[in-house]
């Protein structure tokens, strides 16, 4: 049975290189308490963006894409919470974050844009205008 709905090969590498960058500044973050709480959150929430992409690129139908987009939008927004947690505990430089929190915020509205087209999508193949994901 053949896959009806994919993420880009450049999506899915931008978001992979997303979690190495992510794992890479966990690696900076202090060795107590706070920096301990806050690698765990920021480890899980921003590998996880990718994990997501790969399992929507084997949807094979709407509904189902859209909800692992949705779930990687989520965990990519709970990343740019942790980010700018980062910067104003001052737990790393701000210098050294702002690039990644950038990257993030661009993965945001690159997800945002393929749940909106999505939905719409939905919407127009559906008798029905109310949609729950």
């Amino acid at each position: 049975m053949e896959k009806k709905y994919s993420v880009s090969d450049e999506l899915k590498e931008r978001t992979y290189n997303f979690a190495l960058r992510i794992l890479r500044l966990s690696r900076l973050l202090p060795d107590t308490e706070e920096g301990r709480a806050v690698k765990r959150q920021i480890i899980k929430a921003g590998t996880s963006v990718g994990a997501n992409l790969e399992e929507a690129d084997g949807s094979l139908s709407l509904n189902d894409f859209i909800y692992k987009v949705d779930i990687a939008f989520k965990e990519v927004k709970e990343t740019r919470y942790w980010l700018q947690m980062i910067i104003d505990a001052g737990l790393i430089p701000k210098e050294r974050v702002l690039p990644d929190l950038q990257e993030c915020i661009e993965i945001i509205k690159i997800l945002s844009t393929i749940i909106y087209k999505s939905l719409k999508k939905k919407r127009q193949g559906s008798k029905f205008r109310h949609l729950e994901i």
